[in-house]
């Protein structure tokens, strides 16, 4: 089974979006060490509690500090963007670190209405014209664009010797048909989503294969995990990860994760601790022997090929020992 990290680069209280993004910088080291496929980041805007609007440039700075893992966004909000520049961008990062970059492609906002209108207008006309914007997007990275065309004449520059790997991410049905259409690689939200997921991933395969006989489909399911040397230890390590969701929906606190202290002290009501019980029912949480045995159940009911790990926790240390704690268990 292999192992990935999606790192959304959360703030916690007493800390700044620097040492936020700082120590995703530090964590996609640590994942280079050991032995995770790859990390991505995503990507959110005017979101107090998390630091990262432009995986891009992230990822630059992060591919100069690793050596092996793969590196990309999860995802790039095409929407907001123009396909060429996206193209641009990209290549000019698999041209640096090569055979290295993923492209995770995403339909989302990203963050609240006004936010989008300011990055890039009338948002639901640009989920509208998404087709279109993924077709461009492969034919820039194809370059099979016919002479009479438009865009037959120019190309994203530089073109690297090896291309970007495009992802289709996703948490309904709607995604993983797009993804199987277009022969793209689909990673699940598992973390995300309430939908029937080993279904939608079901379907995915089952369309893939009807449609490019000739490839085999790649998949990806994304969980959240947070793992402890003790069980009790992690259930009050997701605990931060759990008020941090609550109060922000309530539109209270500062919007950064809080302590473990502040978690277990909160008065929860009756809806809340109904609430609390399905987010840890959600979870991958425990020592890393239960860890273990939890994605392997996930793995027999998914079949995919991957589990990417997202990790939410107030303190940074005991984000990255959880993913330690689970590779020495499952990667070595």
């Amino acid at each position: 089974m292999k192992l990935s990290i999606l790192d959304q680069s959360p703030i916690s209280t007493g800390n700044t979006p620097k040492e936020a993004l700082n120590a995703s910088v530090d964590l996609a080291r640590r994942g280079d060490e050991l032995g995770y496929t790859r990390y991505w980041i995503a990507e959110h805007h005017d979101f107090s509690g998390l630091a990262c609007p432009n995986p891009d440039v992230m990822l630059g700075i992060i591919g100069a500090r690793t050596e092996q893992i793969r590196i990309g966004a999860g995802a790039v909000l095409l929407p907001h963007y123009r396909p060429y520049k996206v193209a641009e961008t990209y290549n000019l990062l698999a041209t640096l670190y090569p055979g290295r970059i993923d492209l995770g492609i995403g339909r989302a906002p990203g963050g609240s209405a006004e936010a989008s209108i300011a990055l890039s207008g009338n948002f639901l006309e640009n989920v509208r014209q998404m087709p279109e914007k993924l077709d461009e997007l492969l034919r820039f990275f194809h370059h099979d664009f016919a002479a009479d065309e438009k865009y037959a004449k120019i190309r994203p520059t530089p073109v690297p010797q090896i291309s970007p790997q495009p992802w289709m991410l996703g948490t309904s049905e709607k995604s993983a048909l797009t993804a199987a259409e277009k022969g793209l690689p689909y990673t699940f939200g598992y973390f995300m989503s309430d939908q029937d997921g080993p279904s939608i991933v079901k379907t995915y395969s089952d369309k893939f294969a009807e449609q490019h006989p000739e490839k085999k489909p790649e998949k990806i399911a994304a969980v959240s995990a947070i793992c402890s040397e003790t069980t009790e230890e992690a259930r009050e390590l997701a605990m931060s990860g759990h008020l941090w969701s609550i109060l922000r929906d309530k539109g209270e606190g500062d919007g950064k994760v809080p302590t473990v202290t502040k978690a277990k002290n909160y008065t929860y009501s009756d809806e809340e601790k109904e609430r609390l019980k399905k987010m840890m029912d959600k979870q991958v949480i425990g020592n890393p022997q239960e860890v273990k045995q939890q994605l392997e159940h996930l793995q027999a009911l998914y079949d995919v090929d991957e589990w990417m790990l997202v990790t939410i926790t107030h303190s940074y240390e005991a984000r990255k020992k959880s993913y330690e704690l689970i590779a020495n268990e499952m990667l070595k």
